[in-house]
């Protein structure tokens, strides 16, 4: 009795134990099926949310609409032969070359800090690169999104070398020229109400009226990112008789920016400035870029499209890192021929991460 018992027993743990892998067998097949169905999902998603992206209409098109100043040494102005550079400029080339393989399928936009914003939003630029701060107001109110930082700015203010004037204490009463519809406005009120300094802003919409006033005398300071007050300075009539405060008045992390709700595009514009900085990290430049190709780093690999997929994923080339850097080479490079050398400015916090700056690019993988 006691042998049958436990026969039984014995049967019907057995019996359960062979269900109870049954089911789990069932369950982690069903759970494999519904993770490879919801994968297949969202791959379709990225790639139809391509298909409908600013991204798929600059590709068809063939070229960048690009707004930019167009007015502002270092950053975007045109020189005596109807070329545009600077480092707004470079930035532009940069996602022509990787779109299209070719740094001058890019139409340049001249745009007003009042017109910049509309620009963008009704899509007569694809991309604004036009010295831009990155403000909490403008990422959400105003409909925009910021790719990376390329420039870490912040602003100044410019007196005559014989006014005396060695700070803003010194600017009580005074007439201040300053341009509107920026955050330059916000910021000279700001410190100056923070200071209790009384002072007559005169406000102009145009760069080059904003300059022009005060080298005729109309205001007897003018304000504006210190990068810009520096380029502009350069071409003044007599630029040595200028000079720059000691004084950094605000946060400006400038950018390039596109409009809301467009992830595709957005993404491709982000990498691709990503792509700049991490060159200049790898030591990848335009005049060694060949030596890289057969790198047999694995991180190299992914940067330059020789191995993996990071490019075509995101509806770019696989080797979009590489056309970049071979038709208009790292940040550092970018930077050197259109800040340091023309206006003998250092990098400051627009070095590397890993030189003390705050240039940092996520992983490429």
């Amino acid at each position: 009795m006691y042998d049958k018992v436990w026969l039984i027993r014995k049967w019907s743990s057995g019996l359960l134990a062979i269900l109870m892998l049954i089911f789990v067998s069932a369950c982690g097949g069903q759970q494999s099926e519904t993770t490879s169905t919801t994968g297949s999902t969202d791959t379709t998603k990225s790639q139809d949310t391509t298909k409908t992206s600013r991204l798929n209409t600059v590709k068809k098109r063939g070229k960048l609409i690009c707004g930019v100043s167009g007015k502002l040494p270092g950053f975007s102005f045109v020189n005596e032969k109807g070329e545009y550079l600077g480092l707004d400029v470079e930035l532009c080339r940069a996602v022509a070359a990787a779109l299209f393989d070719d740094p001058n399928q890019v139409e340049y936009r001249n745009l007003d800090a009042a017109q910049r914003f509309t620009a963008v939003q009704t899509g007569e630029v694809d991309l604004l690169s036009r010295n831009t701060t990155w403000t909490i107001s403008r990422d959400t109110s105003v409909g925009m999104e910021f790719a990376p930082t390329i420039f870490y700015d912040g602003q100044g203010m410019m007196v005559p070398s014989d006014s005396g004037i060695e700070n803003l204490e010194q600017l009580q009463g005074k007439t201040i020229c300053v341009k509107s519809g920026t955050t330059t406005e916000q910021n000279l009120a700001d410190q100056m109400s923070k200071r209790k300094i009384d002072y007559n802003p005169v406000v102009f919409g145009d760069d080059d009226t904003l300059y022009n006033s005060y080298v005729q005398g109309r205001c007897e300071a003018i304000t504006a990112d210190r990068t810009q007050l520096v380029g502009r300075r350069a071409i003044l009539p007599e630029p040595d008789k200028h000079s720059l405060l000691e004084i950094v008045m605000s946060k400006e992390p400038l950018g390039p920016l596109v409009a809301n709700g467009d992830s595709a595009w957005f993404d491709a514009v982000k990498w691709i400035t990503y792509a700049l900085i991490q060159a200049e990290e790898f030591g990848i430049d335009s005049s060694n870029l060949e030596t890289f190709i057969d790198s047999s780093d694995p991180n190299i690999q992914r940067f330059l499209g020789t191995e993996g997929s990071l490019g075509e994923t995101m509806g770019l080339p696989n080797d979009f890192a590489a056309r970049i850097v071979k038709h208009v080479g790292n940040y550092g490079e970018i930077y050197e021929r259109n800040i340091a050398v023309p206006f003998d400015l250092e990098r400051g916090l627009n070095q590397l991460w890993t030189e003390g700056g705050l240039l940092y690019s996520p992983p490429f993988r």
